[in-house]
């Protein structure tokens, strides 16, 4: 064992596995499970961030509502309480991907992305939610000199849309954020908020309590049926009456099967750090708080958390064969040691910090890179779905358009073609895990190869379809 591997074993060795922002109290009381035969108006499958916000939405619109949310496991025990705590305006996975996929809608939806992310400002303040907000902004850095110019393609492309991305040059960026990885980068000041994503979710879950709607907790759904007036949802102790229903699912089967095969669940993967002092941030910098991700396929990101650690992200989007989603792969140690040695490379001036935490999870994407919406059931069930890692603003857009859809009357959002066009669906199994291989190879041959993409990747991208971290 060589010297940087002895670092990255120490670095690692008393790091926890469990999720940062979940190894904690909870001031969210207590949810029952759902027992017996109950009614409501509108049933919500999905305790994350989706079906949060659309219970909260739901209600403030109409108090006389009665909702109830149904959680197969914990209110923010999947993605929303495992992720980066990245709460971003865009609705389309980027502002490239949107101009790409829906070219004369694109400024409409950059200006619905800033208004929903305002919204959750607003909400956050107006209910008092204590969960580090703050709206820095997120940059994305060049760490390698091929991806200098996509960045500057970017700042353009802001700049046709009337977005105010600010350009960093080398020496900007690390008055920034001193890494020596840091060739250049771009800031958006006003498109990213910083959260600490679980506190966020219990919060909503607490203002949403506040009005009146009712959480289930270990309550999975077993079964969605129509009747002659609503929907039932079948749980294993109990069954539930309403007239409407929205799924949050994110990447857990769907009760739809019909929708199924438009998402697969890829598992992401962070580190977090213990506290820093004051002198390693004086060291390092970062006083503004911003994001940061890098520009390469295969992508890190990283926040400096509200009690002074650096969160440590990405790399690794792994695929398990059938769609497999299990706790026991929430670890993955050799991804682990990868993210360790990247940190230790991007921040060598931290070579002696140690991780505190160190977990996974799953989350959904599909072909087109960003949430897709629709309806079942006569109209009865709506679902948004497919957000790909973006979900913590976007959610609060897709609990709009459900809710909308289930008005059943057209309104701005259901006539976006965004929200009425669907995205391919993947292949079944095997194909599904062979074209997975092949793209995820040919991404890391991109990244190794000054980003050039082979014939595979330039394929999915005429057919618009993809995968990435």
């Amino acid at each position: 064992m060589g010297p940087t591997d002895a670092r990255i074993v120490g670095s690692l060795r008393d790091a926890v596995p469990a999720p940062l922002w979940l190894d904690r109290e909870r001031p969210l009381p207590p949810c029952p499970t759902l027992t017996g035969n109950r009614r409501c108006d509108l049933a919500i499958v999905g305790g994350g961030f989706t079906g949060l916000w659309t219970a909260l939405l739901a209600k403030e619109a109409d108090p006389s509502l009665e909702v109830a949310v149904l959680e197969a496991d914990a209110v923010a025990g999947a993605a929303s309480g495992r992720n980066g705590g990245f709460c971003m305006s865009t609705l389309t996975h980027g502002l490239a991907n949107g101009a790409a996929r829906w070219p004369t809608e694109i400024p409409r939806l950059e200006a619905l992305g800033l208004e929903n992310l305002d919204a959750i400002e607003d909400t956050v303040h107006r209910h008092g939610i204590e969960c580090g907000w703050r709206r820095s902004g997120e940059m994305l850095v060049a760490t390698e000199p091929w991806q200098v110019d996509g960045i500057r393609e970017e700042v353009e492309l802001g700049a046709r849309f009337g977005r105010t991305i600010d350009y960093l040059d080398r020496d900007a960026i690390r008055a920034e954020v001193d890494s020596p990885s840091f060739l250049a980068a771009w800031w958006d000041k006003r498109g990213c908020a910083m959260v600490d994503p679980a506190l966020l979710a219990w919060g909503l879950a607490q203002a949403a309590a506040g009005l009146g709607v009712h959480h289930f907790e270990r309550t999975p759904v077993t079964r969605l049926e129509t009747t002659r007036t609503g929907v039932v949802l079948s749980t294993p102790l109990g069954r539930l009456r309403a007239g409407r229903a929205a799924l949050g699912t994110n990447a857990f089967p769907s009760p739809l099967r019909r929708v199924r095969l438009h998402t697969i669940p890829v598992y992401d993967y962070a580190l977090a750090t213990e506290p820093l002092s004051e002198g390693r941030w004086a060291e390092l910098g970062w006083r503004n708080h911003q994001g940061l991700a890098d520009g390469a396929n295969r992508f890190h990101y990283a926040q400096r958390t509200p009690d002074g650690r650096i969160l440590w992200g990405g790399f690794d989007a792994v695929y398990h064969f059938g769609s497999r989603i299990d706790p026991s792969l929430d670890q993955r140690p050799a991804t682990f040691a990868l993210l360790a040695a990247h940190f230790l490379d991007t921040f060598p001036q931290l070579e002696d910090v140690r991780f505190t935490h160190r977990w996974g999870g799953a989350i959904d994407t599909c072909t087109r890179f960003a949430p897709f919406f629709g309806t079942a059931m006569g109209g009865r069930v709506a679902y948004a779905l497919g957000y790909t890692g973006m979900g913590v603003g976007a959610s609060r857009f897709g609990a709009r358009v459900m809710l909308e859809l289930l008005g059943g009357t057209s309104g701005e959002l259901s006539a976006l073609e965004m929200v009425r066009r669907r995205p391919l669906p993947f292949p079944p199994e095997p194909l599904r895990s062979i074209g997975i291989g092949i793209t995820r190879w040919s991404i890391a041959r991109a990244d190794a190869n000054a980003g050039r993409r082979n014939l595979w990747l330039r394929a999915l991208d005429r057919l618009g379809v993809g995968f990435d971290t």
